[in-house]
């Protein structure tokens, strides 16, 4: 994908992110006012605050987002799918989740395959976006694929590189790997490590069509100047 997107269409690509532990009411107050000011397309968050950010965006277009099996994945597919139910009942529009790390290590392909069909299902049902976090800093490029394959016939909306809190972001080979991957039938959303305008338009040349950042207002205005510039 060339980049030629303008500042609110860049923008409209943004998850911005709050999944800190210790985050207060205040900091979600801040996150969500900033992603409606800025025009971002979602808050990302854990499921507890979905409510709470909900009600502060109803009057907005801004989505919000719950994080699911965050940050680990470790949790059972029945757990994973009552998370997501839970948080699209109290409002959220996306959901993000974590697969099981350890069973796609174990080669356990069909079990990836039926917690995926589980949350995508629920999140078609109640026509709620859905994402697969592929934490790849942990993968080789043989079961990136085999997920991406998995993800290719069970068509969640994203496969999502990375949660922030693994042992790397994202990486523009990833994002490659994955986009020729899925083709045309799923989305890729680039997570992890995206501080500045230059990553972020290196994230989406590469075939990305969300980005998750901490650091949106500091990419938005930065390439704002840069525009400006020319």
């Amino acid at each position: 994908m060339t980049f030629q997107l303008s500042v609110a269409e860049l923008a409209n690509m943004v998850d911005h992110t709050l999944l800190k532990a210790d985050a207060k009411k205040a900091a979600f107050e801040k996150v969500c006012q900033e992603a409606d000011e800025y025009g971002f397309k979602m808050v990302a968050i854990n499921s507890a605050p979905v409510a709470f950010c909900k009600e502060l965006l109803k009057e907005s277009s801004v989505h919000v987002g719950a994080a699911i099996g965050f940050p680990l994945g470790q949790t059972t597919i029945a757990t994973k799918v009552f998370e997501a139910t839970d948080a699209i009942k109290n409002g959220a529009d996306e959901i993000d989740y974590v697969i099981n790390i350890g069973e796609l290590k174990n080669g356990n392909l069909a079990y990836i395959e039926q917690e995926m069909t589980g949350i995508v299902s629920v999140c078609q049902a109640n026509n709620i976006l859905s994402k697969v976090i592929l934490e790849n800093c942990y993968l080789t490029d043989e079961e990136k694929i085999a997920v991406c394959e998995i993800a290719k016939r069970v068509k969640p909306n994203f496969v999502k590189t990375s949660t922030g809190f693994g042992t790397g972001g994202a990486m523009i080979e990833d994002v490659r790997l994955m986009k020729e991957t899925v083709g045309a039938d799923v989305k890729v959303k680039a997570a992890g490590g995206i501080r500045d305008f230059a990553t972020a338009k290196a994230m989406v040349e590469a075939g990305a069509e969300r980005l998750g950042t901490s650091a949106g207002i500091q990419i938005i205005n930065e390439y704002k100047a840069l525009v400006k510039e020319s």
